[in-house]
């Protein structure tokens, strides 16, 4: 998460949709930076609600408007596996390795996943207990340079990123069955994607 003071704006990091490289272009213009630990650099819409956003507001009088990239349902998960399936985390507690990609989305909409597969929703990150979206500028991962275009001139900088935590490349075929269960099971995340892409890239919502 980074908050640019200037600019009045949050920017929320929403797992596997390029968040690191704009951390690492932005961190030096951004006035806070919370980027090392994961569950602040991640930190969800819930959360600033709850607890951040009242601390910039109480402690410094800020109340930044909040923005945030959303990649299609299915390639999030893709890259999540590839993340998990890499060599180099075999053993972990959260490594997929040996898991196919079909066993791997299973596990993700179980209802209780176990640690590989705890990968969130994007829907519950960008939305409050009630389901109602808490972040009002949403942009499409697959439409960059809608988003670079904005953030720079929001910013009043040229943006320019370079790609970090690209995760090795493993096959993710997936059934017909398995993919319906996923839409099934994640149909509000679905929907709030095609929303961002039906709008050309860029979906403001109000709140």
């Amino acid at each position: 998460m980074l908050v640019f003071v200037d600019a009045n704006l949050v920017l929320f990091a929403v797992p596997k949709t390029g968040s690191t490289a704009y951390h690492l272009a932005l961190r030096g213009r951004a006035d806070i930076s919370l980027a090392n630990k994961a569950g602040l650099k991640h930190m969800t819409a819930r959360k600033f609600d709850r607890d951040f956003g009242p601390y910039l507001d109480r402690a410094h009088g800020l109340r930044p408007t909040r923005a945030a990239v959303i990649r299609d349902p299915l390639e999030q998960l893709r890259s999540w596996y590839r993340y998990r399936q890499d060599p180099k985390r075999k053993g972990a507690s959260n490594s997929a390795a040996g898991l196919s990609f079909d066993d791997f989305v299973l596990a993700t909409i179980a209802d209780d996943p176990p640690p590989f597969a705890r990968v969130g929703s994007q829907f519950a990150f960008v939305t409050d207990d009630r389901g109602a979206v808490r972040i009002e500028h949403l942009f499409a991962y697959e439409k960059p340079t809608v988003f670079r275009a904005w953030l720079s001139d929001r910013l009043g900088q040229k943006i320019d990123t370079k790609e970090k935590n690209v995760s090795p490349p493993a096959p993710t075929p997936i059934s017909t069955e398995i993919e319906a269960q996923l839409r099934a099971a994640r149909a509000d995340d679905f929907a709030l994607h095609d929303a961002i892409m039906d709008a050309s890239g860029y979906l403001l919502t109000t709140l």
